[in-house]
């Protein structure tokens, strides 16, 4: 239906007089003052009543009641506001009647005795301010009720007696207290140069849809108050609490830091100054996303410098060459690293030549097997964890050798193709590399001190192993100031002999290192406000309250709310448990019902399982000990860790919950890992099962999110805690027991381990807390008193 001429000049006239407000109020006058008087002067050119007239002057009295600004109506806004009421009243005496019906085309009229039609003239007259200020209507209004008028602050039908739980609810509950329809609640917030459609109010109204965007909630700011409710009502009572709103301006900020950024903004980011958007923006990037530890700025800029050699063939276990197979490889691949010889190129993580990768994987499988080779010997063997980790340090070693000396890594330029584990045997390598790191640190930490013990074990008498593979000599060349072509004869001559030079030395370097070595990652340092709290775990319990807080309506938000769970129960358990990441990551799960995996089962795996115990009525976990890493300690006896997990705040029926549906949601019909953990499979997903590195994450997401306090969001559970891992869980737990019993041996109890282990690496427990702790014991004889 098309629109008549009249509503089109009403319409065009009501965006001059907007454009007016913007352009004269807005500079003198608060934005309250603003969002009143644009909508009463619009509603007089809408309902075409001129403005309150009182002995023929303008009534302000009138106006400043009717916008809510009697005590802001100052001399400067009513010289400001009279020309706009002057506008309207010229507007209003015109004759838009006239204007319509002269162009109009007659209106063919038929009579029951006529078979001609004549065009009647109009009789409509323009419409007049009465004296009263009302307007006199003639009879050609249209048909019908006239408008309801719009009235920015309209007053309540009945009094608020009810609050209801959702959104929908109560939106609708509060239309009907103020007796607003969707169309008049539309046309009140909604402003005439805004796109916000109409049918996006319908939908939240019908239940169809909810505000997530910046736009949308600036409407329901308006909303609360047209209806006088409090700041964020109606968002508090939205689905999804822990959603990021759409829409804000980031500026040129790339897709990917956008949706790490959003979720932490304030909802009326974009309309701040420019210069508090920027605080914000800086705020979140240092606390919430990187943490701002001296070792986290050290290590974000470390790993913008990439230099490491990579084993991608060798896991744990070993590879598939024999032990003996270095004499023939050793001149089967002079040629394969000649195009890597550009040193520009190792200034990067490239694949290990494969000399060098045959190496490596000899090594391992000698330190991970379960058997050793005939003719060799050992002492002591490498978990799974272990070897990853002495391949990643290794290979970090070679990279800096192999880094070019002008790059930014500012490595040895050894070439790669005489990359070989036989260089590890002289003491210019290894006095090379110490001094590299500690000029790129600032000071030599354990990572030195560890190092040096790999060598010496390397070159132990009888079971360490280059000293039993003398075969990798032949691959060594000199290094100009590192490895001289005498120290490489002499080691020909006698092997054993250099073995013994290097393993001196290394001890030798260790003791020096000791004396000099500082602590560069606290590992307290992001959880110290918890750890100086009056009872830590109770402060770290927060986060888990501030998850069910901004828990999503699973009905309509099925996979948030999924996450949202798998967050919670993380916590939970952690704190019930105690465990190491490793554990608790791949604690297996069997549901109610279900048989559970048998013991040695579990030992043949090397990890746990959450069953239901139908002796203990409750959720039992059980890891044999093998699967810990410090299995062989006096806490364990060689037994395996058994604990009841207390029903205490709904654990069970969220884990419940998450075993029966948010599980299977988060799994998406992927092929199952059988772990209690689970990560959401997307369409890139290749494996439902956390490793360390995503499970980390996932930890850090979890603190991101929910645990730290954002200053201004108001979300967040406590202030001054910075991003974290899962281990830290573990300090958490020694750190309270400690406080409230002064025992190493009951901390150590929490987190299977030993009392000297909690003492040398755990428990926070400070001087004051420690003298606190007497004095609570000492001040009883003088209460008794």
């Amino acid at each position: 239906m098309s629109m008549t001429k009249q509503d089109i000049s009403s319409r065009h006239f009501q965006r001059k007089i907007s454009d007016f407000c913007e352009l004269r109020i807005a500079p003198i006058a608060s934005k309250r003052v603003l969002e009143n008087v644009r909508p009463f002067l619009i509603s007089l050119i809408i309902y075409r009543k001129p403005p309150p007239i009182l002995n023929g002057r303008i009534d302000w009295t009138t106006i400043g009641q009717a916008c809510g600004i009697e005590t802001e109506l100052t001399a400067e806004l009513k010289k400001e506001l009279r020309p706009g009421l002057d506008a309207i009243t010229r507007w209003l005496g015109a004759s838009p009647a006239e204007d319509v019906q002269s162009n109009r085309p007659a209106t063919r009229v038929r009579t029951a005795g006529s078979s001609k039609s004549a065009a009647a003239p109009s009789t409509r007259k323009p419409q007049r301010p009465a004296i009263d200020g009302s307007i006199a209507r003639c009879s050609s209004v249209p048909r019908g009720p006239a408008p309801k008028p719009v009235s920015p602050f309209p007053e309540p039908l009945s009094e608020a007696t009810e609050d209801p739980v959702n959104f929908r609810d109560a939106l609708v509950y509060h239309m009907r207290r103020f007796g607003d329809t969707y169309w008049q609640l539309y046309r009140a917030v909604v402003r005439l140069n805004e796109t916000f459609d109409n049918k996006t109010l319908l939908s939240w109204i019908q239940g169809k849809r909810v505000p997530q965007s910046v736009a949308s909630f600036d409407i329901l700011r308006r909303i609360e108050q047209r209806y006088r409710l409090p700041y964020g009502y109606f968002k508090d009572k939205l689905p999804h609490q822990a959603r990021s709103l759409c829409g804000h301006d980031l500026g040129d900020i790339s897709a990917a830091e956008r949706r790490r950024i959003s979720l932490h903004l304030p909802d009326d980011f974009s309309s701040l100054p420019f210069t508090k958007r920027q605080e914000i923006l800086d705020w979140v990037r240092r606390v919430i996303i990187s943490g701002s530890t001296e070792y986290r700025r050290y290590q974000a800029a470390a790993i913008k410098q990439r230099y490491a050699i990579r084993f991608p063939g060798v896991t744990y276990g070993g590879g598939t060459l024999s032990p003996r197979s270095f004499a023939s490889a050793a001149g089967a691949h002079q040629n394969i690293a000649q195009e890597l010889e550009d040193p520009d190129l190792l200034s990067g993580v490239v694949d290990a030549p494969p000399r060098l990768a045959m190496e490596m994987a000899d090594l391992i499988r000698f330190k991970t097997s379960t058997l050793t080779a005939i003719g060799f010997q050992r002492n002591g063997v490498w978990g799974e964890e272990t070897a990853s980790q002495k391949i990643e340090h290794l290979g970090l070693m070679f990279g800096a050798l192999a880094a070019s000396p002008n790059g930014a890594v500012r490595g040895c330029g050894v070439p790669v193709s005489q990359l070989s584990f036989g260089l590890l045997i002289f003491p210019g390598v290894w006095d090379w590399y110490l001094q590299w790191r500690e000029q790129r640190r600032g000071f030599y930490t354990k990572w030195e001190e560890d190092m040096l013990m790999v060598a010496q074990s390397l070159t132990r008498t009888d079971v360490g192993w280059l000293r039993q593979h003398p075969a990798l000599l032949q691959n060594v060349r000199p290094i100009e100031g590192i490895i001289a072509q005498e120290e490489i004869e002499f080691a020909a001559r006698d092997w054993h002999g250099a073995c013994d030079a290097f393993h001196r030395h290394a001890a030798s370097r260790s003791k020096e290192i000791q004396r000099v070595m500082r602590v560069h990652r606290d590992p307290f340092e992001p959880i110290m406000c918890v750890l100086e709290a009056e009872s830590p775990l109770a402060e770290y319990r927060k986060i888990t309250d501030e998850i069910l807080k901004r828990m999503p309506d699973e009905s309509r938000y099925p996979r948030p709310a999924a996450e949202a769970v798998r967050s919670f129960l993380l916590l939970r358990l952690g704190l019930h448990l105690g465990l190491r990441q490793k554990n608790l990551r791949q604690l297996r799960v069997c549901p109610r019902g279900h048989y559970p995996t048998s013991e040695r089962r579990l030992e043949d795996m090397k990890c746990g399982e959450l069953r239901w115990s139908d002796r203990d009525h409750g959720w039992e976990v059980l890891i044999p000990s093998v699967a810990f890493k410090n299995s062989g300690s006096s806490f364990f006896g060689q037994k395996p860790f058994r604990l009841i997990l207390p029903d205490l705040l709904d654990l069970y029926k969220h884990l419940d919950a998450y075993i029966d549906r948010h599980r299977g949601v988060l799994l998406n019909g992927a092929k199952d890992p059988g772990t209690l953990f689970v990560k959401t499979v997307k369409t890139s997903s290749i494996d439902a099962a956390y490793n360390p590195t995503t499970f980390y994450e996932a930890w850090r997401n979890v603190i991101q999110r929910y645990g730290i306090y954002n200053p201004y969001t108001g979300r967040g559970a406590i202030k001054g805690l910075l991003p974290h891992g899962p281990h830290n869980l573990r300090d958490v737990l020694a750190t309270h027991i400690l406080k409230q019993t002064g025992s190493y041996e009951q901390a150590s109890y929490a987190i299977q381990d030993t009392p000297d282990v909690v003492q040398q690496h755990y428990g926070r427990f400070l001087p004051q807390d420690k003298a606190a702790l007497a004095a609570k014991i000492l001040n009883q004889v003088w209460e008794a008193a």
